[in-house]
């Protein structure tokens, strides 16, 4: 079991990615607190896993907010005795998030204060329990947005997401000679609620994946596998590295036909 006695803190863990990661975390022996905005989620995952035999604790967290992100840290130390790793996994994707031109201002903030200031701030409170624990590991959520441009443009949401690939790279740096490692887990599009809106028609369905090598969107079991390997003593001579797992996308010039 690649987790086996880590205490774990995945945010946005009430569904999609983070739902999936909380519960392969746990599978693999980690007693995980699952942190979410919405506590009934957040409870139904919690719940499924002790039910499967792991162990977890649901917490209400607002990653915008310093003071819930400080919470929900002391309530993993006090719940399983010290914190090991945390997942900041929380994000949005605003539906109006275009361009420069069309993007309204509060969506550009909404979208920079879940995405980039909740990982800031998931760190800032977790590091000091790390350190108190003897070192750990910090998987932050970027996204393959961040490295390439797109004529279908989320202006806010790939700027956010190189944010996060900055910071991720300063905190490793930071921490490396103190044990704890820091990676970002950078995914392409993946088939969970946060990206309906991208393709609510089969033309905008296949505007994208055309863009695909693989010809699909990855499926939220895939990216939790990508995090558990940056969670885990797996990934042990790695930090401060983004973790693209994209189905290609970024490496592609052309991209193949449909047989």
């Amino acid at each position: 079991m690649r987790l086996k006695d880590k205490t774990v803190i995945v945010t946005g863990a009430g569904r999609n990615l983070g739902r999936a990661s909380a519960e392969l975390f746990a599978a693999e022996g980690a007693s995980v607190v699952v942190a979410d905005l919405n506590a009934r989620d957040a409870e139904s995952v919690a719940d499924a896993i002790r039910k499967s035999g792991g162990k977890a604790h649901a917490i209400a967290t607002d990653v915008t907010a310093e003071r819930s992100c400080e919470a929900m840290v002391a309530a993993a130390e006090k719940e399983f005795g010290a914190l090991h790793g945390i997942f900041n996994n929380a994000g949005i994707m605003m539906p109006d998030d275009e361009g420069p031109v069309e993007t309204p201002l509060a969506s550009w903030e909404k979208t920079i204060s879940v995405n980039l200031t909740g990982v800031f701030l998931g760190c800032k409170a977790a590091i000091p329990a790390l350190l108190r624990a003897g070192g750990g590991t910090i998987v932050n959520m970027g996204s393959m947005a961040a490295f390439i441009g797109s004529a279908t443009p989320q202006l806010a949401y790939a700027t956010s997401k190189g944010g996060v690939i900055a910071l991720t790279q300063e905190v490793a740096m930071i921490y490396a000679r103190r044990n704890i490692r820091a990676n970002a887990l950078c995914p392409g599009p993946v088939r969970t609620d946060l990206i309906k809106h991208l393709v609510a028609d089969k033309a905008a369905l296949e505007r994208r994946r055309v863009h695909m090598p693989l010809g699909r969107f990855g499926e939220p079991r895939e990216i939790a596998s990508a995090a558990l390997f940056l969670m885990s003593e797996e990934s042990s001579y790695m930090t401060g590295q983004s973790l693209l797992v994209d189905g290609g996308i970024t490496r592609a010039y052309t991209t193949p036909l449909d047989e």
